[in-house]
């Protein structure tokens, strides 16, 4: 590499999925993961479609499903195109550019789950708890001061870790163990990796630990709310409002954790390779489906988008 990065490296191997199975399981598990990235494109896009089409859908918690929808998309087009590609290629390369550029829009989406997760916990707690306030609490003006300022922190917290990358030199080692750019870089350098190592325990540290207190916080006044409500049926009804934010809430910390906070002797090849395939590209797929399946309205304008179309096309 040029001098300005201090890298004798211009490349990384990114060890990926598909070298851990023998070659007559490669196509099988191709096909597999072409196809829930497709389902994940679809589903998110069908989401997206049917917020902004349908005027019932016109709310602070569909507004926030629908950036949710969109960071998910990008999310998974950030990691598993260039996997497939390097498949058909027969090449597990990423550049030293390109990898940076992974790293850094890796952050951004993962930063805008955690805290679109957060806001959503906080709007299932106005709607539970302040029923009758749910109008001016959640006005538009907040909504869209929320979704700004999560994407502001996460911008900038993508631009400092990315920026503290670049001075590292990266001498011999050059394989990652993953299909794609992440914090086990800093693993690679062989320069000082200190400064890295302390920014990443205390700003994301904060950005993961901040939204999740938030959520449990919110779900803590949700569940004490819902025990006052003396019927069987009106504490279902109140819950079942949470139940999709929770079932996502789970599988997004549940994967984040496997992968990032488990003891290292309780890691392997195998439990690193299916946390990894939950965090990039199952959860972004189950999502979609967690929230139309388990939402009358939001099934009702899926069907109506879909009749649309048929009748359109005519």
């Amino acid at each position: 590499m040029s001098g300005e990065n201090q890298s004798s490296i211009s490349e990384f191997m990114l060890l990926g999925l598909f070298t851990q199975f023998q070659e007559q399981q490669q196509k099988p598990l191709f096909v597999l993961f072409l196809s829930m990235y497709l389902a994940t494109v679809l589903g998110n896009l069908l989401i997206i479609l049917a917020i902004s089409t349908d005027s019932r859908l016109h709310s602070p918690m569909y507004f926030f499903l629908s950036i949710l929808s969109f960071v998910d998309l990008c999310f998974s087009s950030t990691t598993v195109p260039k996997m497939l590609a390097n498949h058909i290629l027969e090449s597990q390369t990423i550049s030293y550019s390109g990898c940076l550029t992974q790293l850094y829009f890796l952050i951004v989406f993962v930063d805008m789950d955690n805290f679109l997760l957060a806001v959503m916990a906080y709007d299932r707690y106005v709607a539970v708890c302040h029923p009758l306030h749910y109008t001016t609490k959640m006005t538009p003006q907040l909504c869209a001061l929320l979704v700004v300022g999560s994407w502001v922190i996460a911008i900038l917290n993508a631009l400092l870790h990315t920026l503290l990358m670049v001075p590292l030199s990266f001498c011999a080692e050059n394989r990652i163990p993953h299909f794609f750019c992440d914090g086990s870089l800093l693993k690679l350098s062989c320069s000082d990796t200190y400064l890295n190592e302390m920014m990443i325990l205390i700003v994301p540290g904060l950005i993961i630990i901040s939204p999740f207190i938030c959520i449990l916080v919110s779900y803590i006044l949700i569940g004490c709310a819902v025990l006052r409500i003396p019927s069987t049926k009106g504490k279902w009804k109140a819950f079942s409002t949470c139940g999709s934010h929770l079932a996502v809430v789970s599988l997004f910390y549940g994967t984040i954790i496997a992968l990032y906070f488990n003891p290292s002797s309780s890691h392997s090849a195998e439990t690193d390779t299916a946390a990894t395939v939950m965090y990039t590209m199952v959860t972004p797929m189950l999502n979609p489906f967690i929230y139309s399946l388990r939402n009358k309205d939001m099934k009702g304008a899926l069907r109506k988008m879909v009749a649309m179309g048929f009748f359109s096309a005519q």
